[in-house]
């Protein structure tokens, strides 16, 4: 986790792999990273940053020969917390795991959940990536300083759309944005969408002022002309864009989000650690390390007990800075 200001948060990412693989010669038999059945489940719509990093996993882990097919299906509702909710209830099944990130973390206090991250049983965190400030084709903001000044000028009428729910990472960093320009968070107007997928559609039709989502979710877009990204919000640029930092467009702060695996609580130790091994094995593979290229995803791999002692400490930071944030 990145943090430049007394409130910045790391957020976060998101990732999922589910299918029932064939355990034979090639899929991952050898390896021991082969779990029939296996299953993993995105908790947003087609589209966002959970979803296309699920996908993503399940095809490299294939393609890497480390299981069998891979099925990916979404479970969307609640900034993640539906998904949530079914995964504590699958106890014991080691055959079913979750993508997910800082949206879900901030989902959880927001929506005030009985079931929490601490009920699962971490399995990986696997990217770190930044968000990006983006409008449509046709907006009249042509850079970061023009849409500043108008969002200064009146923060309620310009709306901000996010692929989070309150407390998630697309929530998150306009929040910050708007304390570093001088405007009280609690005058922003933010737009929450259940993943990038639905944001999309609202930023192409001007349904927001403008937009904020990882990196990864729109690079076709911005690439095709579609977007227009006015600016990143973690400390360096991004190879291969043309975007200012937002501490280069006069904001002090930064931004980053991460995304992870976690998996049913009552687990056995061979369940957990096959589970483990597999993303280990997905992580180590030519296929992710190209797939992070392309993406536009820092790795940021941190298996087992040290993800849930990064759960812990996300919980924690996300409460105090919806706290300090009056939000």
């Amino acid at each position: 986790m990145r943090l430049r200001t007394p409130f910045a948060l790391l957020g976060a990412a998101l990732l999922v792999l589910v299918g029932p693989p064939l355990l034979s010669p090639g899929t991952g038999s050898d390896t021991g990273t082969a779990i029939p059945g296996l299953r993993f489940m995105v908790p947003n719509t087609p589209g966002g940053g959970y979803d296309i990093t699920a996908r993503t996993a399940a095809e490299n882990a294939e393609e890497a020969g480390l299981t069998g097919d891979v099925e990916v299906f979404n479970l969307p509702g609640a900034g993640g917390t539906v998904g949530l909710t079914r995964l504590v209830g699958e106890r014991g099944n080691g055959r079913l795991a979750m993508s997910m990130g800082l949206g879900v973390v901030g989902a959880v206090h927001t929506n005030k959940t009985p079931r929490t991250l601490a009920d699962t049983t971490p399995i990986a965190r696997l990217t770190e990536e930044q968000d990006i400030v983006v409008v449509g084709k046709d907006s009249p903001y042509k850079t970061i300083q023009e849409l500043l000044a108008a969002w200064r000028k009146d923060p309620g009428k310009l709306p901000v759309g996010g692929g989070s729910s309150p407390g998630g990472p697309d929530h998150l960093a306009p929040m910050l944005m708007a304390q570093a320009a001088g405007i009280a968070p609690k005058d922003v107007n933010y737009v929450p969408f259940d993943g990038g997928g639905e944001l999309l559609a609202s930023i192409l039709g001007d349904k927001v002022g403008f937009g904020v989502s990882g990196v990864g979710e729109y690079l076709d877009q911005i690439k095709a002309g579609e977007l227009r990204l006015l600016a990143v919000t973690g400390p360096k640029r991004v190879p291969g864009l043309d975007a200012p930092t937002l501490r280069e467009a006069g904001l002090d702060t930064e931004f980053t989000n991460w995304r992870g695996i976690v998996a049913p609580p009552g687990l056995s130790d061979a369940e957990r650690e096959k589970l483990v091994a597999l993303v280990t094995e997905l992580h180590g593979s030519p296929q992710w390390r190209e797939s992070l290229r392309t993406h536009g995803w820092n790795d940021a791999f941190l298996p087992g007990a040290e993800f849930g002692a990064f759960l812990t400490e996300q919980d924690r930071r996300v409460g105090s800075v919806l706290k300090e944030l009056g939000l």
